[in-house]
């Protein structure tokens, strides 16, 4: 295996959350370093919908996610000038050792000596949750879609979209100026996406032009085509009653299944796959903190915007942990200084 030097914090995924802590470190004269199972720097934005806008970070009226996460590794490159993104991609952890009174990250190859840890591994390990029904499995890959990697390839298509979150109405909102038409079904009437978003769709359903529809109370009954999807048949899961809609392309939007992995043993304080943490962002293990959408606490809201908070705040009580005495780390000048901000 491989050892690297020791850093003053080890940063578990590379998600806006985990760059913007990498970032963070940079202000608090930490040395820092990413570790991620994926292959690319962005974590979900990049690997599942990078093409997709985001809306609801300060500053951007909207920003494409893959730009989102451009923007955020060079504002976290502007310390690693010369060396370059301390990032360690393609790296599953497997474990956490104490030694000699500090913390080794242990992956499947190596080892990273750490003084402490910042967990921003958003949902852990992912893949979207597919369709329940049996008949679906099938069409994978000939017009069912779990993600969305091109927009422009659903241009001209009648597409049909499935969920009530966040995903499902962006995806709905953003394709309906390539589609020929895009119908969004989902099993209730109440939604877990953005209000405007939501609004914005059901505003362009009741435009009554044929390229919006919304079906809510309804479930997919069963897919029709031979080679290709031609069309779906849908089930009012009220009154039971059906009715029959062409399209050629299915999108479901239905979250994703996590895999915390070995996050479980480390003796944090976990609830519901979701690792609890305080104010100050610990997780019930000195020297570790957790950021972002894996962590949960009253009040919590799971966006890009509250996980930069939570990154900034996991990032200043590591250092304050693993320097009780100083304000930034030893042999480190002060980069806040020149940022104008006060060394807190």
């Amino acid at each position: 295996m491989t050892t690297h030097p020791i850093r003053d914090l080890t940063i578990i995924g590379g998600g806006p959350t985990g760059l913007f802590a990498l970032f963070y470190a940079g202000m608090r004269g930490a040395t820092a370093q990413i570790v991620d199972a994926l292959p690319e720097l962005g974590g979900q934005l990049t690997a599942l919908y990078p093409e997709k806008y985001i809306f609801d970070v300060a500053g951007y009226p909207r920003v494409l996610a893959k730009d989102l996460v451009r923007n955020l590794t060079e504002q976290a490159r502007q310390f690693h000038q010369e060396t370059g993104i301390p990032a360690h991609l393609g790296q599953r952890v497997v474990g956490l050792e104490e030694e000699d009174g500090h913390f080794v990250l242990v992956t499947e190859t190596d080892r990273f000596p750490t003084r402490a840890v910042v967990i921003a591994a958003g949902i852990g390990a992912f893949s979207p949750r597919k369709l329940p029904q049996p008949f679906a499995a099938e069409w994978y890959g000939r017009g069912v879609d779990a993600l969305v990697s091109t927009p422009e390839a659903y241009r001209d298509r009648d597409v049909l979209i499935i969920g009530g979150g966040d995903s499902a109405f962006d995806w709905c909102a953003q394709l309906r100026d390539k589609a020929k038409s895009v119908t969004l079904v989902h099993r209730s009437d109440r939604f877990r996406a953005h209000a405007a978003t939501v609004s914005e769709v059901h505003a362009a359903a009741a435009a009554n032009d044929g390229n919006v529809a919304v079906h809510t109370f309804h479930e997919i009954d069963a897919i029709m085509g031979e080679d290709r999807i031609t069309g779906v048949r849908l089930k009012d899961v009220k009154t039971k009653d059906t009715r029959e809609i062409a399209c050629d392309a299915i999108l479901p939007m239905l979250g994703y299944v996590s895999d915390l992995g070995t996050l479980l043993e480390w003796g944090l304080d976990i609830e519901k796959d979701e690792i609890k943490v305080s104010t100050t962002m610990e997780t019930g293990r000195a020297g570790v903190y957790a950021a972002g959408d894996i962590t949960t606490y009253h009040g919590k809201l799971k966006l890009i915007a509250s996980g930069f908070s939570e990154a900034a705040i996991a990032v200043n009580q590591a250092v304050h942990w693993i320097y009780p005495d100083k304000k930034v780390a030893p042999g480190h000048s002060s980069n806040l200084a020149v940022f104008g901000q006060k060394d807190d």
